[in-house]
C-alpha cells in the first residue's frame, strides 16, 4: 500500500484524523488534505516511512506483525507487547512512542487496524461485490460478433450490472467501475476479484498480487478494498 492509498484509506475506511495521519506518514497537514481531496500526487513519494530510532528492528517488527495476521485478536501483540519484547529481546533503547506510532502504520498497511469483531456468515449489505469478466456473442447490423462484458455482482442482494465493450483493455474496466458504481448508487468498500490482467501484473504465492500501477491508483482513489480469488492447486 503506497501513502496516497494509505492516507485516503486511513482517513475513509479506518476514521482516522488529518493530524494523525500527518504523525503517521511524516507528510504536512496540507499535503494530507490534498491526498483525502482526491488531487493528483505531484512529487515522488518515498516507498517506506522512516524510522530511524528502530533501525534494523523494523524487519523484527514486520516479522512480528505479519506472523499476528492469522491467530486471534487476544494472542496477537500490542505495541507495548512489542515495545518491552525489543527491549528484552533486541536490546532497544529507544522510546515507547516511536514504537507506537510504527506499530499504528504497519497494522493500517497489513488492514489490521480495525478492532476485531467475529466474520459474519451473510455479507453485509452494500459492502462487498465481485467484478469479472464475460464473453457473448451479438448479432449487430446482421452480422455476429464477439463482444466482451463486464459484470459486477452484489453479494448481499445479488443484483448484477452488466455492461458490453468490444475488448477487455484496462480503460473499459476503469468505465466499467463507474457505470456500476452509477448503477448501484455507490461504491462497495470490498471488491472481490479474479485474477484479470487489468488489475493483476503477476500472481505471487497465496494471497499476495504484484498489482498493475494503474489499478492501485484507481484502487487508491475510491478507497477499494481489492480481493483476489486464491487458486487452490490439486493434485
Amino acid at each position: 500500500m503506497d501513502q496516497y492509498e494509505l492516507i485516503r484509506t486511513g482517513y475513509r475506511v479506518y476514521g482516522k484524523s488529518i493530524s494523525e495521519l500527518a504523525r503517521l506518514t511524516g507528510h504536512c497537514r496540507n499535503t494530507v488534505k490534498k491526498a483525502i481531496r482526491g488531487e493528483p500526487w505531484g512529487y515522488r513519494e518515498r516507498e517506506h516511512q522512516a524510522f530511524p530510532a528502530l533501525g534494523e528492528h523494523l524487519a523484527v517488527i514486520d516479522g512480528w506483525l505479519e506472523g499476528d495476521r492469522d491467530k486471534p485478536c487476544n494472542q496477537r501483540h500490542t505495541a507495548r507487547r512489542i515495545y518491552h519484547r525489543l527491549i528484552e529481546e533486541q536490546g532497544f533503547k529507544g522510546s515507547e512512542s516511536t514504537v507506537r506510532r510504527y506499530v499504528r502504520l504497519a497494522k493500517m498497511q497489513l488492514g489490521m487496524a480495525g478492532s476485531c469483531t467475529f466474520i459474519p456468515c451473510d455479507p453485509e449489505a452494500g459492502y462487498e461485490g465481485e467484478v469479472d469478466w464475460g464473453g457473448a456473442i451479438a448479432l449487430i447490423g446482421g452480422e455476429a460478433q464477439r463482444l466482451k462484458f463486464f459484470c459486477m455482482r452484489s453479494k448481499y442482494s445479488g443484483k448484477h450490472f452488466v455492461r458490453f465493450y468490444p475488448c477487455e483493455r484496462q480503460q473499459v474496466f476503469f468505465d466499467g467501475h463507474e457505470q456500476a458504481y452509477a448503477f448501484f448508487g455507490g461504491v462497495f468498500p470490498i471488491l472481490i476479484y479474479d485474477n484479470l490482467t487489468a488489475a493483476v501484473r503477476k500472481v505471487m504465492r497465496g494471497k499476495d498480487r504484484q498489482q498493475q500501477e494503474a489499478f492501485s491508483k484507481f484502487k487508491a482513489y475510491y478507497s477499494l478494498d481489492a480481493r483476489f480469488i486464491v487458486m487452490e492447486s490439486f493434485p
